[in-house]
């Protein structure tokens, strides 16, 4: 079930103008964090690059039938099987299992409002903007706040999740002869799903929970969910094989501190060889380098973009050439964005490999110079 609304309003060339120029402000403040976040990211990538690869070459394989002092303080890896007698419970519905990690997973059946935006320009500079508000009833894991809804009165969500989602660890994780601390616990992630079959403890749930499919749903009918419902599942991380790559600490583990400055600490479900679980380290570290890249580019995109919207408000007096600044402001922000990410990444690149980051730098100058002869084109013309 959906409900659209549809709300037009418009703003004057005076407002436009206005507001425009006062972006000139926040365009060079979102330059500045991008640059800075691209520098960052370049070097956080190729300390973590070389430390991975240093861990590499290091790292020695151990049995974890025995604490042999003579590895003490040394990058180890080794594959055994993760034990624990613990009971972890979630007292609120009497959920009680032998496992090394139990989560409770919760959703709720709430409102969502989507946004749809459509702009025109008339003439003499004023805009148009017709928004369309559009509501539909979805499952979501965390709380969507409603007070901020252009029709709030006719589509509230609850206030609060009942039953948050929730993790619960055990504290005595034995690896062989060895202990695991608290935060590499914390780092196991194989969950499977635990299946409800039955109510237990049933003084604590609420009248209207039942077991259904493997989850509970506190709610009077699953077919036909209403706003405030509640459904919930279970996954555990149970006793199993698991690999590390950690600094041995007597009989436990800790970072392992590396002289490229990042310190190295993983583990993995499952019997994982020690170079595998490194090529896994290196794939995620170039994934996150990508990532940020993006990111930084992007809000250097906008920065710019940001920076030559006066002069789109200003051609906006007559509408087809204010689309025409505005598709040249597009492109010409887009290149002056990618040389800026270029330079600011072949900068830190410097640093660490002078080669690559002298590359940069040349192909950034060309671009620059590219972006320098498009821009002056629609002055000549």
């Amino acid at each position: 079930m959906s409900d659209a609304y549809e709300v037009a309003t418009e703003k004057s060339w005076f407002s436009r103008i206005s507001q425009s120029l006062g972006g000139l402000v926040f365009g060079p403040v979102l330059i500045i964090i991008a640059v800075v976040l691209l520098f960052w990211n370049e070097g956080r990538a190729v300390r973590t690059f070389k430390s991975l690869k240093q861990g590499e070459a290091s790292v020695v394989n151990i049995s974890a039938d025995v604490v042999d002092p003579g590895y003490e303080g040394q990058l180890v890896h080794l594959t055994a099987d993760a034990f624990t007698e613990e009971i972890l419970s979630d007292e609120d519905f009497g959920i009680s299992v032998n496992a090394i990690r139990l989560r409770r997973d919760t959703e709720m059946y709430q409102w969502k409002q989507s946004e749809k935006n459509e702009t025109r320009q008339k003439l003499g500079g004023g805009e148009e903007k017709v928004t369309t508000y559009t509501y539909e009833k979805q499952w979501a894991s965390g709380l969507i706040d409603s007070s901020g809804f252009h029709d709030a009165a006719g589509h509230r969500n609850p206030s609060e999740i009942p039953y948050a989602s929730m993790n619960w660890d055990a504290q005595d994780v034995s690896v062989g002869a060895f202990y695991l601390p608290e935060n590499m616990v914390a780092q196991l992630n194989g969950f499977a799903n635990l299946h409800v079959s039955q109510k237990t403890n049933e003084t604590n749930w609420p009248k209207d929970a039942q077991v259904e499919k493997g989850l509970i749903y506190v709610g009077f009918d699953p077919a036909n969910p209403e706003i405030g419902d509640v459904r919930i599942r279970y996954s555990t991380v149970s006793c199993g094989p698991v690999s590390l790559v950690a600094g041995q600490a007597g009989d436990s583990f800790s970072e392992f501190q590396t002289e490229a400055g990042e310190p190295i600490c993983i583990i993995a479900t499952g019997r994982v060889p020690a170079q595998q679980m490194f090529q896994n380290a290196l794939a995620g570290n170039s994934l996150l380098a990508w990532l940020l890249r993006l990111f930084g580019f992007v809000l250097l995109w906008i920065g710019f973009r940001i920076l030559f919207e006066p002069l789109q408000v200003l051609a906006g007096v007559v509408p087809i050439f204010g689309s025409l600044v505005g598709a040249a402001a597009g492109l010409i922000s887009f290149l002056l964005a990618f040389t800026m990410a270029l330079l600011a990444i072949a900068l830190s690149w410097v640093f660490f490999r002078p080669f690559l980051g002298i590359t940069l730098v040349a192909v950034a100058v060309a671009v620059a110079v590219a972006a320098r002869a498009l821009a002056k084109k629609p002055n000549s013309a």
